[in-house]
């Protein structure tokens, strides 16, 4: 390592160190779900944040909902490890249900290669959308023998029971709290309206946990009840407690989900272990696009590998970000074209600035107190991108009047930089940005980030020698890495 990486590396731990002051005097609140206020974000005594994320069903390619959620978790992520805290992300994939059985069917293939290509397409946009991989993916077809476990113990405690038609149903009737998270008036969702009806049911709210194959379907597992495959709501349950036990800190997924899947999530896993809880309930705001909410049966859906197609990854991004989480988003061409405006000034203000010659002035730091601030109010992502905007210009400035190797300048750049990273922006080098990488064609494009994504993982786990010899095959590529504390730039030598 050279004297300037040292010297980064160096000033990255201090910041660190400052950062670590401010988090215990600046406390996070953010919005429960399940009590409708906002919250101090609870800390266990581990230090770890525990948070799970409902994924998606590999039926169809992501939209720019999917885009809008994963990427606002990806926001939470990358926040509460720059505050210093040891997180545990899961985010799950659900690889069958009656949509991809049709879908597969549709496409004349087998339900697991129509699945697995769903999914590979998926790791394409979140990858291209600078998404950070979670630490634990887990699908519902690894995970058979943990629902089966779970569904007899709802059946042992008499939470569960076996229909006429042999399906394994949950008993709402045997949780008191059912309706209370979603806030829902169980006695006035009429059958026949929201509830369809059902002779197999006890209560027209219970609701599948093993649903018995017809002699039809190819796709299923044994069970003491037969063959078959697990219920949409158990999966989630069985995923998240088999890797984080009794407690989560952050639940979160698209407000769509809130009723019936998180309401039943909740009543089976509390049934399950008394023990169970939830600190904090999140949930992403629906995008509206033409006035009306996004939909397939609509035709308003627009996908992200289309998107990507038009519009840098970055400002996709930045555009999602300028609205609250919790307000609905409005989809228009202008407002994403307008993002790239803004985004270009960011860029600009970075451009030709020699980070290699840092000397920390310390009164900038105000800078990062208000960013933090701004995230620490509920994640206010637009806030905090006024925050990099306001930097850029003070940058500007500068640069009328000095050269740009200036004190001010590289500190302002060096915070703006770190704190985009925090948003997941301002990754790229600005030369390259600006030259939309034409020296390279979209598939090295593509290696190259599945290469640094590898390689941040090993980082993650502390697996040096992996992460090293990635370093090694890129520099034989070409390719020159610079970290930071969450992500990493890479530009041509």
């Amino acid at each position: 390592m050279n004297i300037s990486y040292q010297r980064i590396n160096y000033v990255i731990i201090n910041i660190s160190i400052i950062l670590c002051f401010y988090k215990i005097r600046i406390m996070l609140n953010v919005f429960n779900s399940r009590t409708r206020k906002c919250e101090m974000l609870k800390i266990n005594s581990d230090k770890i944040i525990k948070m799970y994320v409902c994924g998606i069903t590999s039926y169809d390619y992501c939209h720019i909902g999917h885009g809008r959620t994963f990427i606002f978790f990806d926001i939470v992520f990358r926040y509460l490890c720059y505050c210093g805290y040891e997180m545990q992300y899961v985010r799950n994939i659900t690889d069958i249900d009656d949509k991809i059985i049709s879908k597969s069917l549709e496409n004349n293939e087998t339900i697991s290669d129509f699945s697995t290509r769903m999914i590979l397409q998926m790791n394409k946009d979140f990858l291209d959308l600078n998404i950070i991989t979670p630490d634990y993916e887990p699908r519902v077809t690894e995970n058979i023998n943990v629902i089966i476990k779970l569904i007899l113990k709802l059946l042992k405690k008499n939470h569960a029971y076996i229909s006429n038609n042999g399906d394994v149903m949950f008993s709402v009737d045997t949780y008191p709290k059912y309706g209370v998270f979603s806030n829902q008036c169980i006695e006035s969702l009429k059958v026949g309206a929201r509830v369809s009806r059902n002779k197999n049911k006890k209560n027209p709210m219970d609701f599948v946990l093993w649903k018995i194959s017809n002699k039809n379907e190819t796709h299923f597992w044994n069970s003491p009840w037969g063959i078959g495959r697990p219920g949409w709501h158990i999966e989630c349950s069985s995923m998240s407690m088999s890797i984080l036990k009794d407690r989560i800190d952050i639940h979160g997924g698209g407000k769509d989900l809130i009723f019936p899947h998180h309401e039943n999530e909740l009543a089976q896993s509390s049934c399950i272990n008394e023990r169970f809880f939830v600190n904090h309930w999140m949930h992403t705001e629906l995008v509206i696009v033409k006035n009306r909410k996004m939909s397939k049966s609509l035709g308003n859906v627009l996908l992200l590998k289309d998107l990507l197609k038009r519009y840098d990854s970055e400002s996709i991004r930045f555009f999602l970000l300028s609205t609250h989480y919790r307000h609905p988003l409005y989809f228009c061409e202008k407002k994403l074209k307008n993002s790239e405006i803004l985004l270009k000034k960011l860029y600009s203000s970075l451009k030709d600035v020699n980070f290699y010659k840092l000397n920390v002035l310390e009164h900038y730091e105000f800078l990062k107190v208000k960013f933090c601030s701004a995230l620490n109010n509920d994640f206010n992502t637009p806030e905090a991108l006024s925050i990099l905007l306001n930097i850029s210009h003070k940058i500007n400035l500068l640069k009328l009047k000095y050269d740009h190797d200036d004190d001010r300048i590289v500190n302002l750049a060096y915070i703006l930089r770190e704190l985009g990273n925090v948003l997941g922006i301002l990754l790229k080098n600005p030369k390259y940005f600006f030259q939309r990488y034409d020296q390279f064609c979209s598939n090295e494009i593509d290696n190259i980030n599945n290469l640094i994504q590898k390689r941040n993982n090993a980082r993650r786990v502390k697996n040096w020698m992996y992460a090293d010899e990635i370093r090694k095959n890129l520099s034989k590529l070409g390719i020159v890495l610079e970290d930071s504390k969450l992500n990493t730039f890479w530009r041509k030598k």
